[in-house]
């Protein structure tokens, strides 16, 4: 009878060795994917900060826990770690125009305007997006370095989720997220 659970003394399969792919066909490959379009806040010594992120995920729902990844090089990054605390605001797909202020592209105006929309103020002080398809106040618990980003991880003091439809990026543009069947 052929066994198909390893024995104690059989040795490990070999790992492949690890080979890096291009810049180019990480960031390609990448591109398919279709995350929510966020603002990261945070309110320090300097005043708001903030900057959109595509790069956000729940880390925990016990306690509940998020992370998002800031390039090391950006001043918001150093102003969350200052700070200690940071918001998530996920935006509505009628906002892609907000996305490209806090991205320091604008189409007219000044990059990284929070005069472009109406906040509030979280428990720990960070911009909440008053029109947020959902946010998330946060307390920054930790912080790693990755390569050329710094993943933040925080934990979630409030949350609060609207009815509309969340904006998306997928293949270098902004997207609307379409319910199959519908």
């Amino acid at each position: 009878m052929l066994s198909l659970v390893a024995r104690p003394d059989d040795p490990p399969p070999p790992v492949p060795e690890a080979v890096p792919v291009s810049r180019e066909s990480f960031v390609a490959a990448m591109g398919r994917a279709a995350p929510g379009v966020w603002i990261l806040t945070t309110f320090g010594a300097q005043g708001r900060a903030g900057l959109t992120v595509s790069s956000v995920a729940s880390v925990s729902a016990e306690p509940p826990m998020v992370l998002a990844c800031v390039n090391r090089r950006n001043a918001v990054r150093d102003a969350v770690l200052e700070a200690g605390g940071f918001a998530l605001n996920l935006l509505p797909d009628s906002q892609a125009t907000l996305a490209d202020v806090f991205a320091g592209r604008p189409a007219e105006g000044e990059p990284f305007d929070f005069g472009r929309a109406e906040w509030t103020t979280g428990a720990t002080g960070s911009p909440l997006l008053v029109q947020a398809a959902a946010h998330f106040d946060c307390v920054l618990s930790s912080s790693f370095e990755a390569g050329t980003h710094t993943i933040l991880i925080g934990t979630v003091v409030s949350a609060f989720r609207a009815g509309c439809s969340p904006l998306v990026h997928t293949d270098r543009r902004y997207a609307r997220v379409v319910p199959l069947g519908e």
